[in-house]
């Protein structure tokens, strides 16, 4: 029997391999739930890569070129021009050179004023992202690193979530990960404070949606103060109306929500759940997740190395 027929409906796409969730149904638009005309895309869009040599085999899986693909509603020529201005821009902006070298070493100053950190997995195996923008202190903040590595370690970060929290994170739940479940604190936030980082915020947008589509699966905006309304009409033009829809504004009372999409223990205490980190100083430096495991660590270290080796083969 064909997998897709698992999923009670037509797909012109099967399953990935490696699921071992009974349970799992793509949703619409991922591989085991295509429709025709989306496989069709799916297969014209990797073939004109190919044919004009622009297709990179290590990025450009199936599940990649979807997420593009979906970005630009199946239109074949929009998501193949969004995807060769990405690698343009993964050029200039030096990306494989930060994956290689990037060493954020002011990581722990600049948590104490704008923590920004991944931390373990919500209740449907996404990588919970948070940021903390109530404690921003703008002075502080540029006294200890610069927005151009505030924009580095956000693309270092964007491709780690790629290549390992998201692997990891399928392989603990048993099904295909895409997208991540991201909680922004505006506790006492500073209108002033936040314009004064606005160009940070912005270009860190563009980076997230032009570059790295469809990571977004959950957002939650929490705290959000009566003055959020000013905020929000400023960021709202920057994105996206599919990004808009995603968006959750609550304001004090979001734990209950929280705690319906991430378990308390995988929730930091400040939040409304019960997790601390205490042996990792606190959970937003702790990187706590299944991507940190050793099983993990070593099944990626091995993956890096098949990885090198079929480069220097093909290099051969």
């Amino acid at each position: 029997m064909d997998s897709s027929a698992t999923l009670g409906q037509a797909s012109a796409s099967k399953l990935p391999e490696g699921i071992t969730d009974p349970n799992y149904k793509p949703l619409p638009g991922r591989l085991g739930n295509l429709t025709i005309p989306q496989q069709h895309a799916l297969e014209k869009l990797k073939k004109e890569l190919q044919e004009e040599g622009a297709f990179v085999e290590e990025r450009m899986d199936d599940a990649s070129l979807l997420r593009f693909l979906r970005a630009r509603k199946f239109d074949v020529p929009a998501a193949k021009a969004m995807l060769l201005s990405c690698e343009k821009w993964r050029k200039e902006f030096g990306v494989d050179d930060i994956v290689k070298n990037f060493d954020f070493t002011e990581k722990e100053q600049v948590d104490k004023y704008y923590p920004q950190f991944y931390h373990k997995m919500d209740k449907d195996g996404r990588p919970v992202y948070i940021e903390q923008l109530g404690k921003l202190d703008f002075k502080a903040l540029y006294a200890c690193t610069t927005q151009d590595r505030l924009l580095k370690r956000l693309v270092y970060e964007y491709e780690k979530f790629l290549t390992s929290r998201l692997p990891a994170c399928s392989a603990a739940v048993g099904h295909p990960v895409e997208t991540s479940c991201t909680i922004l604190d505006l506790k006492d936030v500073s209108l002033t404070n936040f314009y004064r980082v606005k160009d940070y915020v912005f270009a860190a947008s563009g980076i997230g949606q032009d570059r790295y589509p469809e990571c977004m699966g959950k957002f939650y905006i929490i705290n959000a103060p009566w003055l959020f309304n000013g905020v929000w009409t400023v960021i709202k033009p920057w994105l996206d109306e599919v990004t808009v829809s995603k968006i959750d504004i609550i304001g004090s009372g979001y734990k209950d929500k929280l705690l319906a999409q991430i378990p308390k223990e995988n929730l930091p205490k400040e939040l409304g759940g019960t997790c601390t980190c205490d042996k990792q100083g606190g959970c937003s430096l702790s990187d706590a997740g299944p991507w940190n495991e050793p099983k993990w660590q070593e099944l990626e270290k091995e993956m890096h190395m098949s990885s090198e080796a079929a480069n220097g083969n093909a290099v051969a």
